[in-house]
């Protein structure tokens, strides 16, 4: 008898133990992309605001198909289907091994969060918005990269450009194809709870062959930098503009910025895809602003992909961007921009690439001091600080890209 209660209460423990270790299963894995390439542009203007004297350049360009960096990600199972996660993201210049953004550690990502099947996801820390994160799959930067396929200086957003910092973000599960996600960003400024803030709400349905997103992100400036309302930046949120290009140069002290987006595609055959988007920006001017109304700008888009080989992607995409006449503007700037993509697989990690761009401007937009000037032209969001002095650009790279 007391053999069988001793052997009983072993059984116990070790199913208890067993039962134990089971719930507390975690894993964390270490990941990267490498990515570097060389581009030519035929057209680069010789300083900001420059109008003429454009002369062509050949430079090394790193993370062009994909961003470098390297991350950790991992979670921990705490029983009853819900799990402890976190992601460490860190990006990194590969031609000289500094930092993406000085002085932060993990600029790309660092949150923490728990997720369950059954009743969805909730993050905190610095992370995409829902309005990314949702109609990001069918973005033209997915199969164009951002550097030359990103509506041109990334004005909507639909690149990897803007991470919110102190941000909550709550995704719900997916339900008959459907996926929710709403997300706030605390701007932390004393004496106002809107200054600073990020908001952004997107829903996602996926049925089959078809898949499609709608998606809001509101940015409110705060006073740090910037007087009343403040400068852009990628790194905080003080009104953070996710990039500052030849686009929205004229815009940079706006009170606020919001972008209405929807993207979609079709899956014609496992081979060919067409993937389409509109979005719809808006700066609100403030008290510091150099310009007095609300600029708009619309843009559409669209991209057809072609898995030529197992090894072989090609694809397509053409986008129009046209800005509302505002502010001294009689003729608003119009973008109308063509890229090309060639992506040739080695191996599951590793791949050539090839892209060409060009971009041709039109209209009216306003620089730095608010001054009506020519749009010039500028492709993806890769060329940003190296904009054409006239109305076209044309540019071309190559590269390889390896994942780990």
């Amino acid at each position: 008898m007391k053999k069988k209660v001793l052997a009983t209460m072993v059984a116990a423990a070790a199913t208890s133990l067993v039962a134990g270790a089971a719930q507390a299963q975690s894993s964390v894995t270490l990941y990267g992309i490498v990515d570097n390439g060389f581009a030519y542009v035929n057209n680069v203007a010789p300083s900001t605001g420059a109008t003429s004297g454009g002369k062509s350049l050949v430079k090394m360009n790193n993370g062009v198909w994909a961003g470098n960096r390297f991350g950790l990600k991992g979670s921990e199972d705490l029983g009853g289907g819900t799990k402890a996660i976190f992601t460490l993201e860190q990006g990194f210049n590969i031609m000289n091994g500094t930092q993406s953004t000085a002085g932060l550690e993990f600029h790309r990502q660092a949150w923490v969060g728990l997720t369950n099947d059954a009743f969805g996801t909730v993050t905190m820390g610095r992370q995409y918005t829902p309005y990314y994160t949702l109609l990001s799959p069918w973005s033209p930067t997915t199969w164009l990269t951002g550097a030359f396929g990103a509506h041109p200086g990334d004005i909507d957003s639909l690149d990897t450009n803007y991470r919110a910092n102190n941000s909550f973000v709550y995704t719900s599960p997916t339900i008959n194809g459907l996926t929710l996600s709403g997300s706030y960003s605390m701007g932390g400024e004393a004496g106002s709870f809107n200054a600073g803030s990020t908001w952004s709400a997107a829903a996602q349905y996926k049925n089959g062959p078809l898949g499609i997103a709608a998606g809001v992100q509101r940015v409110n400036n705060s006073a740090a930098g910037g007087g009343a309302w403040g400068s852009f930046s990628t790194v905080s949120n003080a009104g953070s503009q996710p990039a500052v290009s030849a686009l929205n140069n004229g815009y940079q002290l706006a009170q606020g910025q919001q972008r209405i987006g929807v993207t979609g595609g079709w899956q014609f055959t496992p081979t060919f895809d067409v993937s389409v988007s509109y979005t719809n920006v808006q700066y609100v001017p403030g008290v510091n602003s150099k310009f007095a109304s609300e600029a708009v700008f619309n843009t559409y888009g669209a991209v057809l992909h072609w898995k030529a080989t197992p090894a072989l992607d090609l694809a397509g995409g053409y986008s129009y961007t046209k800005a509302a006449k505002a502010n001294g503007v009689t003729d608003g700037a119009q973008y109308q921009q063509i890229v090309f993509s060639q992506y040739y697989s080695l191996s599951k990690r590793t791949a050539f690439y090839v892209l060409e761009g060009y971009t041709r401007a039109n209209g009216q937009t306003l620089n730095a001091n608010g001054g009506v000037i020519d749009a010039t032209a500028t492709i993806g969001d890769g060329f940003n600080g190296s904009p054409s002095s006239s109305r076209s650009m044309f540019a071309a790279g190559a590269g390889i890209v390896h994942r780990f």
